[in-house]
This record gives C-alpha cells, structure tokens and sequence, in this order.
C-alpha cells in the first residue's frame, strides 16, 4: 500500500478494532482452495503492520462455506454489520470487497454505516474511506462488478447444464431402481428385488386407485431406497414405504423411460421478517425445459403415468374432487341437492350412512327442501339400475376381476420367492466366507460365524414367510367357476368380499352423478340419475319410516280395539286379535296386559262395569256416608244384595227402597248414625 494511502489511517481507527472477515462459498472449496484461506487469515499480519495492536485486531471466520448471496444464514456477517453500527470497528479487512457480500443491496448497506461510523476497508488493492467521494464511487463500482460477475457465473453454469440436459447427457439425482452403468447409459437396476417392487408399486396403484391403497399393499414388506450423502451415500437401503414415497414415485416420469429437466426451480421469496430465502418449487408440466421421451427402459409407459398422474389429481380432495372411499354409502362424493345444487355429505350414525345436504346446517343459506335421507333406499336405486345397465358385460368384467385377483397373487409370491433367494444368497456368501477363515485366527471366526447364523436366521424367516402366505391364500377357484360365477353379477356385486371401494369405482365409470330433490311435508325423493354417456332418468322413493313409526301398532288393530273395546274384556279383545292375525308394533301377539296397556295409552274404553241401577261399594259408603267396611259387613251377613262382577267388582243394586232399608239400620245403630244425626243431637245439648 501506498503512502498516502496508509494517511487515511488515524488516530480514532487505530483504538478500535481491526476486524478481519474471512468467507469462502462453499464447503468444497474451503476444504480444496486452502490457500485462499491462508491468504485471508494473513491479513491479519496486514493489520498489526498498519499499526494495530495484536489484542485490536479480531478474526471473524464463522461463514466459511456459505455463500454471499444473502445474509440470512451468514451469522459473522450480522455481527460484523452490529459493530460497525455500534462504532467498535476502526477497519474492515478482506482480500476483495466482494467476501463482505455478493448482494449489491447488503453491500452498499455495509458501506453506508461505515461512511457513518468512519469505519474504513480495506482489500489488496488499497485502503477506502467512505467519506471520501472517490473512494465510495470506486467501492460502489466493485460492488456493481461483483453481482454482475455472480450473474455471469451463474448463467454460464445454467447454460452448460441446459445444454447437456438437452443432450440428454446431464447426470441428474437418480431414482431408486437406475443405475448408470460404465458407458454412462441410464438402466434397470440389476437387482430383480428392486425391479420387482417397483413394478409392483405401480400395478398396485393400478388396482388400488390410490397412493394409500398402495401404501396397504406393501404393509408388511420392504421398499428399496437409494441413499444420498453421508456415510451410506450409494447404497441400496431397504425400510418400509410411506405414502410421499408412492406419490413421489408415480409422479416422477423416469420411471416411464422419460428424461426430465426442469421439474424443479429455486426461487427466493422473502420471508415476513425481511429476510429473503432460496426455497424450491415445483414447476408445472407445460414449463418443464427438456423432456426426452423412450430416453432409457421404462417400468411403465408414457401413457400409464400420465394416467396415474390424472388419477392423483382426481384423488386431491383439496382441489374439490371426490375420490371412492371405504364405507358403505354407495353413491358417496356423486350425490347433490336438488334444492340448493350444492354437493351433499356423508354422515355415519353408528353404522347406517346418511345423505345430508350441506346447507340444511346454515340458517342464513338453506331452502326449506335442504334436507337428509338414509342412503339404504337411494343405494338400493342406484345399485339396480346399474346392474341392469351392466347385463351384458357381465361375463367380461368378472371375468377381469379374476385375472387382476391373480395377477396380484402372483406378484407377491413372485416378491416373497425373491426375499428367499436373496436371504439364501446371503447365507451362502457368509458360509463360504467362514470357511475361507483361517479357523486358528479365532478373532475373525467368530465374527463370521455369528455373521452366518443371522444370515441363516433370515433365511428361515423369509421362508416361513412365504409359507405363512402360501397357507393364507388358498387355491384359486378354476375358470370354469369363475365364468359360472360371472354369468350373476349380482352376486359378485353382493359377495362380501368385494370391496366397497370398487363398487363405488364401478358406479363412477357409468354414472356421473346422482340428484336428490325432496318436499318439506311430503315422503316421496326424486332421484336423478345421470349417466356418463350423457343420458339421465327420474325415479321416485319413498323415505324409510323412523324408528318410532316402524313400532306402532298397526292402524288395524287399533280399529278394531276401538271397536270391541266397550263391549269386551282385555283377554276377549286379544283373543280376537290374536285370531285375526294382528301383531303389536314390534311383531309380538297381542295378550290380556299389552292390550291393557294400549287401553290406558291410547284412551279406548273399557266394558261397563255395572248395570245402570248398580253401585260400587265405595259409591254406597259415600251415599250413605258410613265406611266401606260396613258395607262389607252388610253383604257378609246378608244384610245387603250384591253380586260379582267384571274384574271381580262388586255391583250393589241400589234402588231406592234399598236405600230406605239401609238408612234405617244407620238410625237403629248407635254406632251407624250418620254426621248429621250426631251433629244435631250435640246441638240440642
């Protein structure tokens, strides 16, 4: 540096810190441009020569291996940045302006605060004073030239990997089950265990319709994963497959014979507290850059993934779309409201499904026909004009069924049998490797003998496995009975073990959607149907009756109790029920008491007790206004006529020479003398 330069160098700079800051790009290139780091930690040789003392003078290493595009993950940069605010810093120390940041905004930020703190910089070319207007103007320049060189060294990389992208030529993040073999050609992995669980995931989907039907397929069995970075980078792992592995391997076109690039871009957003990010998104299909069709051999062709990715996209609920599901409502996710037009749910009470509309929930949006109804009636509808329309396919769809049961049977013996021969494989190469031990080195043999039983114990598993599977999984019936089987689809519709989620796929290839319209006082639901090929029909049901009305007593015993009941008793009444077929409302014959009960509930009349010139007893006592109990002397001694009567009553006659007779036997007994009489006699007193 020059004399003049080292002028700019007070007094004031000197007392405080000399901080040296120090960056590299990338990892790589700390651990491979190490004499670039050497350089930089010098200066701080630089600084004790421009008259720092060796206690002012600060290294700041901590973003070594990040790069300078932005200063979020940059945590030395932040506190360089701090202490030039808080006016610590007397000089900046770098070998070019360009290690502070690549970023020409954050640059210039920089360099601003040191303009207002005095803070100089300083780089190989020379020493800067910020406030000096010609040694800002040439800092702005080099910070200028710094992010035109980063864009010129990115479009330079960007274009060479586009161009070898379009040659097809570009080494890309493999999937599992490729390999590149020596001449750099992209093929099959060789291990037929890897070929063969690829190809099953995606028949599975095929079969399934979804990436957790396929997730249920391989419940139980590995999945080959591919690693990358660390200790096991190359390696082929096994473990268990989770459902963003199956959507991630349908969409992926490789797998189709298809070279890729551009599926993915990073973008820098900036995040709600300022700071901007690098994040990757994902690139629509019309905007990929390059894609090469029958570039490599493919597990599936062009025409099944863009098939399976239609299939994914119809099975986002998140977009509105209405994939079968488990559960027994046929017409799930097809059903609307003929009221509102809007999509009706599905509701579960207990086990019975029910359709509900929507709206019927919100008072400010429903029509007074936005109402519910169990889905029995309406499936059953639906379900008999479908078969119907099915008549003549009948054969050449069971038919398909049954080759799809065993091509999936096949597969997975075909995967267990696999396991087997690599498990014996590997208990081979373990036992050849024992016995090439040097069987004196004992140190090693017992390693490789305990390595050779747990390859024996893998074996045994693996084939017990497959015969647990072989056991599970019975002969398959001959294809004289499946094409005897297939001639009634209804059954096969009804067998139980047809999933509910393939009659539901079955309905959704014919039937578009299915429109209920109902009346607000009324029992009858027009039911829509319409079907794919652009034809619909109108049908009529009845709603199922409530629990309630379904344990009433039938109309016509109640008519006829109404009828017989004054004139018969309880148990003549179920007598004549019980002869005329009549059951209660929950089908159990009429008898004495349940006919009682229906009196009391219903308020039918019962027979007449008495004659029109008859008395009860407690009728006479109170007439007479003597106890009940005299009465019942009166009749025990004969005193009094009475007789017996319905229920076992007893009816007095009482007409009124009877009365007569009775009021005399009062007078005549001292103790019978009625209130009146003893009243009048204290009075006289």
């Amino acid at each position: 540096m020059t004399t003049s330069a080292q002028q700019k160098i007070a007094g004031q700079h000197l007392e405080r810190l000399a901080l040296i800051y120090l960056r590299q790009s990338s990892p790589r290139q700390v651990r491979e441009n190490f004499r670039s780091t050497e350089r930089q930690y010098r200066l701080s040789e630089e600084a004790a020569r421009l008259g720092w003392a060796s206690e002012q003078i600060v290294t700041v290493d901590g973003d070594l291996g990040v790069s300078g595009r932005d200063v979020g993950a940059r945590q030395s940069y932040k506190e360089l940045v701090a202490r030039v605010c808080h006016s610590e810093v007397g000089a900046i120390f770098g070998l070019e302006v360009a290690r502070l940041a690549r970023n020409n905004a954050d640059l210039l930020r920089l360099l601003e605060f040191c303009a207002l703190t005095d803070t100089l910089v300083v780089d190989t070319d020379g020493i800067y004073d910020l406030q000096d207007f010609n040694d800002r103007m040439i800092l702005g320049l080099k910070a200028q030239w710094s992010e035109a060189e980063l864009h010129i060294m990115s479009s330079r990389l960007q274009g060479a990997r586009r161009h070898a992208a379009e040659r097809g030529e570009l080494r890309l993040r493999l999937a599992v089950g490729y390999l590149y073999n020596q001449d750099g050609k992209l093929i099959m992995d060789p291990d037929q265990e890897v070929q063969a669980a690829i190809s099953d995931l995606h028949t599975a989907f095929q079969q399934t319709g979804s990436a957790y039907g396929v997730v249920g397929v391989f419940k139980g069995r590995r999945f080959p994963l591919r690693t990358y970075g660390g200790v096991w980078a190359g390696e082929l792992r096994w473990g268990p497959l989770t459902y963003e592995r199956v959507v991630r391997i349908l969409q992926n076109p490789t797998y189709a014979g298809a070279y890729v690039f551009g599926r993915h871009r990073c973008r820098r957003v900036v995040s709600p507290d300022g700071t901007i990010k690098n994040k990757v998104v994902t690139v629509p299909r019309s905007e990929w850059a390059v894609v090469i069709q029958d570039h490599h051999p493919g597990y599936i062709t062009w025409q099944d993934h863009m098939a399976n990715v239609q299939r994914l996209q119809a099975n986002n609920t998140a977009s509105g779309q209405r994939p079968p599901r488990e559960g027994k409502a046929l017409c799930q996710g097809i059903v609307r409201c003929g009221a509102c037009g809007r999509p009706m749910c599905t509701l579960y009470n207990a086990d019975t499904p029910n359709y509900d509309c929507s709206r019927s929930r919100y008072d400010h949006a429903r029509t007074p026909a936005c109402r519910g109804i169990k889905a029995q009636s309406i499936d059953e509808l639906v379900a008999h004009r479908l078969l119907q329309a099915l008549a003549p396919q009948e054969i050449a769809l069971a038919l398909q069924a049954a080759d799809e049961f065993q091509d999936r049977r096949a597969r997975s013996n075909r995967a267990l049998e696999l396991r087997v021969e690599r498990a014996r494989y590997e208990a081979e190469r373990a036992e050849r490797a024992f016995h090439q031990c040097d069987p004196d080195n004992r140190l090693v043999a017992r390693s490789l003998e305990d390595r050779w039983e747990e390859r024996l114990k893998e074996l045994k598993d693996a084939e017990a496995e497959l015969a647990q599977h072989n056991t599970d999984n019975p002969a398959e019936p001959s294809r004289e009975q499946l094409e005897a089987l297939a001639r009634d689809l209804p059954a096969l519709w009804a067998a139980p073990t047809t999933a509910d989620r393939d009659r539901k796929r079955l309905l959704r290839a014919l039937i578009a959607d299915v429109t209920l319209t109902s009346q607000p006082h009324s029992d009858e639901v027009q039911v829509g149907i319409r079907w794919r090929s652009g034809a619909s029909e109108q049908h009529a049901v009845q709603r199922p009756q409530l629990v309630i009305d379904q344990r009433r007593t039938p109309p016509e015993a109640l008519e006829l109790i109404s009828r017989l009941g004054p004139h018969r008793t309880n148990a003549q009444l179920a007598a004549v029920l019980q002869a005329a077929g009549q059951r209660t409302g929950t089908g159990l014959p009429f008898t004495a008491s349940r006919v009682r009960s229906l009196r009391n509930h219903r308020q039918i009349a019962h027979p007449r007790l008495l004659s029109d010139d008859e008395l009860t007893v407690k009728q006479v006592a109170a007439r007479l206004d003597i106890s009940s109990w005299t009465i019942y002397d009166w009749i025990k001694d004969r005193k009094l006529t009475a007789r017996r009567g319905h229920l076992n009553r007893l009816g007095i006659p009482f007409p009124p020479e009877v009365e007569r007779q009775c009021r005399e036997l009062i007078v005549n007994s001292p103790q019978l003398r009625s209130k009146d009489q003893n009243a009048a006699e204290g009075g006289a007193v």
